[in-house]
């Protein structure tokens, strides 16, 4: 019978690209940007490479805004259409020149 794994050895997936690594060889993900509150979650992972390809910019309200326009239900052009229109509705234009007239 095998012994018990130590804390981060047990392998996990990695949610972009499905590789399966060892848990130290991976980082935690959440989905919800909080990953330091840790009561009662369980962490999706990221292998290093995938991670480092991540925009670590903050992303708050992103998540509900992408449930709230059904992401991954619609085509990419519609999708993307509906994202751009819902972001400048809320938070101004999107292209950097437009937002630079604005001011």
């Amino acid at each position: 019978m095998w012994g018990p794994r130590k804390q981060g050895q047990r392998p996990v997936s990695c949610i972009a690209c499905d590789a399966d690594v060892e848990r130290s060889d991976a980082r935690e993900y959440d989905k919800y940007g909080d990953r330091w509150d840790r009561e009662g979650k369980t962490f999706e992972h990221l292998c290093k490479g995938c991670y480092r390809e991540l925009c670590h910019q903050p992303r708050e309200e992103l998540e509900g805004l992408l449930v709230e326009i059904d992401a991954g239900e619609h085509p990419q052009e519609e999708f993307l259409s509906w994202y751009c229109a819902l972001v400048e509705e809320r938070y101004g234009p999107v292209d950097a020149e437009e937002r630079e007239r604005e001011r």
